[in-house]
């Protein structure tokens, strides 16, 4: 019998077991050469934390607020486009709630936005893609709304869909989404590898600009964050139209290769925002040390993607809450052993980042 995962990263393995070649190749590929897809895991071992020693730690306590709702820790589930392909997003909404994390429901989910909402009782977050039948993205914010979401997170940086090569070499088709059923149909047929990027291509708004931000406000009294923020100019900007929060996000390293792993530029965003409003994190992260070393770095709280996909399509719900188990353990020890009660204890001086190290060789 093989032995049982020990860590999150484990369960990838298990997920490109149980998993047919396309579906596991769709969840775990990254954009053309797939340089960021690496960097975004890497950058993290080139900081180092600094542990502050002879701290009372026998409790620690990794609660905190998002948004203004109280969460078990400063996890949450990211969005991520059809679980049905593993297992259906029920599955991962009902994981997430018994270990008291918000999820983001995916725009693209197989599970329908009522279906998940009648799941388990819980606060969960909507993603929302804008399309060129603005309509159709209008009446999914509203759905959300009524079936009682707390939140809506718009994806900023897919005006198109990034050239994934694993999926065009699969041919990779997408499945009818239960969510948009009526709406829109993802029958499209091409001869250029996979109708994913062609579907993307014929739904997905280019237009989107700054502006609009203005017409997602009036169609919702949700919250509203922007996700795929990488820059301090767009930070900022988004500070001066009036989200609620914002992502940092490089969609997974699944749209632009070469942009910067998210956790190089997490820094630069905060120091941007100035506190007014929420930054979270997303990209990257396998370790309770990746957590710590984002919330060091000023991040509210981070967004896990693949490893909620790889534990929910190896073992399913429960994969998924073993998944999240270990991380909010691993975080609890780190956060012991670098001497830190609570979330509010960790700050900038318990990590050094490269430009610190190169600083001080100046």
């Amino acid at each position: 019998m093989a032995s049982e995962p020990v860590n999150v990263s484990e369960f990838q393995e298990l997920a490109r077991q149980a998993l047919p070649k396309m579906y596991y190749d769709f969840y775990a590929g990254g954009a053309e050469d797939q340089q960021t897809l690496e960097e975004n895991v890497k950058a993290f071992h080139r900081i180092i934390i600094r542990p502050r020693i002879l701290v009372d730690v026998s409790r620690v306590d990794m609660s905190t607020t998002i948004l203004g709702y109280n969460t078990s820790a400063p996890i949450m589930v990211a969005p991520t486009a059809l679980h049905k392909l593993a297992h259906p997003e029920v599955a991962t909404a009902r994981a997430a709630a018994a270990c008291g994390t918000i999820m983001a429901l995916s725009f693209t989910s197989m599970c329908t936005v009522e279906e998940v909402a009648s799941s388990c009782n819980a606060v969960r977050f909507f993603q929302l893609y804008v399309y060129k039948k603005r309509e159709i993205s209008a009446l999914m914010v509203q759905r959300a709304e009524r079936n009682g979401f707390k939140a809506i997170i718009l994806t900023a940086d897919t005006p198109r869909l990034g050239r994934r090569e694993a999926d065009i070499k699969n041919k990779m088709i997408s499945p009818q989404l239960k969510n948009l059923e009526g709406l829109v149909s993802t029958e499209v047929h091409t001869d250029k590898g996979s109708n994913m990027e062609a579907f993307a291509s014929r739904t997905l708004d280019a237009s989107l600009c700054w502006k609009d931000i203005g017409w997602l406000k009036s169609i919702t009294s949700l919250p509203i964050l922007i996700k795929g923020i990488l820059t301090r100019e767009d930070a900022i900007k988004a500070v001066e139209v009036g989200v609620a929060g914002i992502v940092v996000s490089n969609h997974g390293a699944r749209q632009l290769d070469y942009s910067p792993a998210t956790i190089t530029v997490l820094e630069e965003v905060i120091l941007a925002v100035r506190g007014r409003i929420p930054v979270l994190f997303d990209g990257g992260v396998r370790r309770g040390t990746d957590i710590f070393k984002a919330l060091a770095l000023g991040a509210r709280a981070v967004m896990i993607g693949r490893p909620i996909i790889y534990g929910l399509a190896a073992k399913g719900e429960d994969g998924v809450r073993r998944v999240l188990s270990m991380l909010k353990d691993e975080l609890e020890l780190t956060m012991a052993l670098s001497g830190c009660c609570s979330v509010k204890d960790i700050t900038r001086r318990h990590v050094m980042t490269e430009q610190d190290r190169l600083h001080c060789r100046l």
